[in-house]
């Protein structure tokens, strides 16, 4: 467990880094749409927040979710560590759990108003591509880990369970988010078992009742055992819009502008069950 620990950020980065270079390289070969702005205008601010909430992380909180697991393992935190399972159950229930968690804190991230605010940063890219997985504001970072850390806590979730969450959750984000394209046949497999990009794409319509579903990131029972599940974008993946209305510029897309959208206008906005208002 000590070693777990002490080689968790290099398991994670070597992770991250395998991932987004085959995903990169996969999005120039077979690209699923073409770009609105391109690589340069976007990389920079979506690389540079990415890099900037890792580092808050870092400083605001005095563990990790894999060291909190450790640590509530040793100390008996959590329902898991009262009833106890055979290891590779413990896995599996708890990343199931965890996946099922994030679920719904993706929804609650859009019912209100406030936390809108914030995930909005994440929808206001005008293109997905491998770098939007990680594009969020610092402050639904910091909300989302303290989310995470209660919900291991209470779980009393394994030390490698929540290893292996973090890596499915960001490896999977990288690989939904991308601009690649699947053989339709191959795509309507993978929904079974993992969210696909096409899937998740339809989440980043600029239309609020496309943008109101397929809230999964990992697994894509939730969208449909809750009612959330759309199969497809009324115009098609080529002809769909991504993004927001009212953050349509290349300027929108700097990191000073990405960071101060919670407190722009609000001209646009939707949540659930609140539509944009009329033009006039």
């Amino acid at each position: 467990m000590e070693q777990l620990l002490r080689f968790e950020p290099a398991i994670r980065l070597a992770c991250f880094l395998g991932v987004f270079a085959a995903m990169a390289l996969w999005e120039t070969l077979a690209p699923r749409r073409a770009r609105l702005l391109s690589r340069w205008a976007r990389w920079p601010s979506n690389l540079a927040v990415s890099t900037l909430n890792n580092l808050l992380l870092r400083l605001l909180l005095p563990t990790t979710a894999v060291g909190l697991a450790a640590a509530g393992g040793q100390q008996g935190w959590g329902l898991l560590n009262h009833y106890p399972l055979p290891a590779w159950a413990a896995v599996v229930l708890s990343v199931t759990a965890l996946d099922l968690i994030i679920y719904f804190q993706h929804i609650l991230f859009h019912a209100v108003p406030a936390l809108w605010r914030l995930h909005r940063m994440h929808h206001a890219d005008l293109d997905l591509d491998v770098t939007s997985g990680s594009r969020f504001h610092p402050l639904e970072i910091v909300l989302s880990m303290g989310v995470k850390l209660g919900a291991v806590a209470a779980l009393g979730a394994p030390a490698t369970a929540v290893l292996i969450f973090e890596i499915l959750l960001n490896a999977t984000a990288m690989f939904n988010h991308s601009n690649v394209r699947l053989p339709a046949r191959l795509d309507r497999m993978l929904r079974r078992i993992l969210v696909t990009p096409d899937m998740h794409r339809v989440h980043h319509s600029v239309l609020p009742e496309e943008a109101n579903s397929n809230f999964g990131f990992n697994l894509p029972w939730w969208d449909r055992w809750f009612g959330t599940y759309l199969d497809q974008p009324a115009a098609g993946h080529e002809g769909m819009t991504v993004g927001l209305e009212q953050f349509r510029t290349a300027r929108d897309h700097w990191l000073d502008r990405m960071l101060r959208q919670p407190w722009r206008e609000d001209r646009g906005r939707y949540t659930i069950g609140r539509q944009p208002p009329a033009a006039g």
